[in-house]
């Protein structure tokens, strides 16, 4: 019944659900099954007992009145009678013994033809009724269920009630009436009617049951085929909310989890590229310093550089190999950072002394693309307390992208400003700026702006993730604005202590 696709999650909720239907059902039929034959032996009891007092109470009033003579014969044909109509009406069998516990009238003594027999009954002439149960009727009404201590061959419904004549228990009238061939069908007719309702029922249940557990599952079986896709790196699959009748509410776990699920693999998508573009990047960043370096050593060695450019060359040979360093330290620290290893050492310092400072070593850049400064004169004493590399860090960072991003002749603008609890740092530049819909994206890890590397020749995209991170853990924040084609800003603040 259940093949490949709908095997796992769904033929488990599949059968377990109808399991739980089933140990329902039986556990109804069963509830209603004890309950029909609780109600059943109650009503039986009740009849008897309604007919047992009746009879007694008309046996009474008989034996008082010595109905039609002395001999008593008209008084025994009446209660025989009386017994006669009451057992056939009930479908029980109803019998008067004397206070010993011996049969004394029985429906069996009166002929079809309201004649007597002259003999013993052959019936009721083995009754014995137990002396103890004799003095309970005696006594009041009396009920059980039993065999009168062996008279009847099954177990009888039993009911007793005294005959009383002049304020003294003369004789007692039982009622008795077989349990077993008396319940036994009327529980087989309730349970066949019970048992073909169920059914339909039953079958109904299951086909509903299969197609709503079909349609609940069937995201999850998609989450599963996807999640296998996901592991081949191929992140394109998504999965499709469907409303349909099976769904009562327009938005329940499922749709929440189908929602997550999207989530998540969008974002392992944008991480699965970002982690391509920082392969290439990083395997061109560590490629062309390599190779550079290698050909100008080579060149010093095999003599194909002149002496007297030697210096030159391995100025540049230098400037490679700290490019290299600081890659390495950036892909270092990502490292520390994703590991929760990046420990700050706070220490007092002037944040707008490191910004001065860090500003004139790039003097050189700055003056071979005529940039014009701006704030460095006007920048204010701040003193904070933080981790003065890391903050260093964040503050070349900026400015490195600052001056790399600025045009020839554009222009550079810093500024520091203090309250009581924070420390605001302003850094903006003239140039081409960052276009609106990449603002929310360049603190994402490995994320470059150009994906063509004409901006940015030197960066693997970890800078600006590196900052905001350093800056989120001194407790502060960092923004970027742009205005494209005429600045772009960074302003991060800082709390002083």
């Amino acid at each position: 019944m259940f093949s490949r696709r709908s095997s796992g999650l769904f033929r488990k909720y599949f059968l377990v659900t109808i399991s739980i239907i089933l140990a329902s059902f039986v556990f109804i039929g069963g509830a209603l099954l004890l309950l029909v034959s609780k109600l059943w032996m109650d009503e039986k009891i009740n009849l008897l007992t309604e007919n047992s007092i009746s009879v007694a109470q008309n046996t009474s009033d008989v034996l008082e009145s010595d109905y039609l003579g002395e001999s008593g014969r008209g008084s025994v044909i009446v209660i025989c009678n009386t017994l006669m109509q009451i057992s056939n009406a009930i479908e029980a069998d109803c019998f008067i013994t004397n206070i010993n516990g011996d049969v004394v009238y029985c429906k069996e003594i009166l002929q079809s033809n309201m004649a007597l027999y002259t003999g013993n009954c052959m019936v009721h002439n083995q009754y014995k009724i137990p002396k103890e149960i004799m003095n309970s009727a005696v006594k009041g009404l009396y009920r059980s269920t039993g065999d009168l201590g062996g008279s009847l061959n099954s177990i009888h419904f039993v009911v007793a009630a005294p005959v009383v004549v002049n304020d003294e228990a003369v004789a007692v009238v039982f009622a008795t009436q077989p349990v077993v061939d008396g319940l036994t069908p009327y529980v087989a007719a309730i349970f066949k009617m019970f048992f073909i309702a169920a059914l339909f029922a039953l079958a109904l249940t299951f086909v509903l049951v299969y197609l709503v557990s079909y349609r609940l599952t069937k995201p999850l079986r998609e989450m599963s085929a996807a999640a296998k896709q996901y592991a081949t790196g191929d992140f394109s699959k998504r999965i499709n909310i469907k409303r349909s009748k099976f769904r009562i509410s327009g938005h329940d776990e499922i749709d929440e989890l189908v929602q997550a699920f999207n989530t998540m693999a969008q974002a392992l998508a944008t991480l699965e590229m970002s982690r391509r573009s920082f392969v290439a990047n990083v395997s061109h960043e560590l490629k062309t310093p390599m190779t550079t370096i290698g050909g100008f050593i080579d060149g010093i060695l095999d003599g194909t550089i002149e002496k007297e450019k030697e210096t030159q060359y391995l100025k540049v040979v230098s400037d490679e190999v700290k490019r290299l360093s600081r890659l390495v330290t950036g892909m270092l620290n990502m490292s520390k950072i994703e590991a929760g290893e990046l420990d700050l050492k706070p220490q007092r310092f002037d944040i707008s002394e490191m910004i001065f400072r860090t500003m004139l070593g790039f003097e050189q850049l700055i003056d071979n693309k005529h940039i014009e400064v701006r704030g460095l004169d006007t920048l204010e004493n701040n003193l904070v307390t933080a981790d003065k590399d890391m903050i260093n860090q964040v503050v070349y960072n900026l400015i490195d992208n600052a001056v790399k991003f600025t045009p020839e002749g554009g222009y550079i603008e810093v500024s520091s400003k203090s309250d009581i609890e924070k420390v605001i740092i302003k850094i903006r530049n003239s140039g081409k700026g960052i276009p609106s819909e990449e603002l929310d994206k360049i603190f994402e890890r490995f994320y470059k702006i150009d994906k063509s590397r004409s901006y940015d020749v030197k960066g693997a995209g970890m800078g600006l993730y590196i900052v905001k991170t350093i800056i989120e853990l001194h407790g502060g924040q960092i923004v970027a604005r742009s205005e494209p084609g005429e600045y772009a800003e960074f302003i991060f603040q800082l709390p002083l202590n």
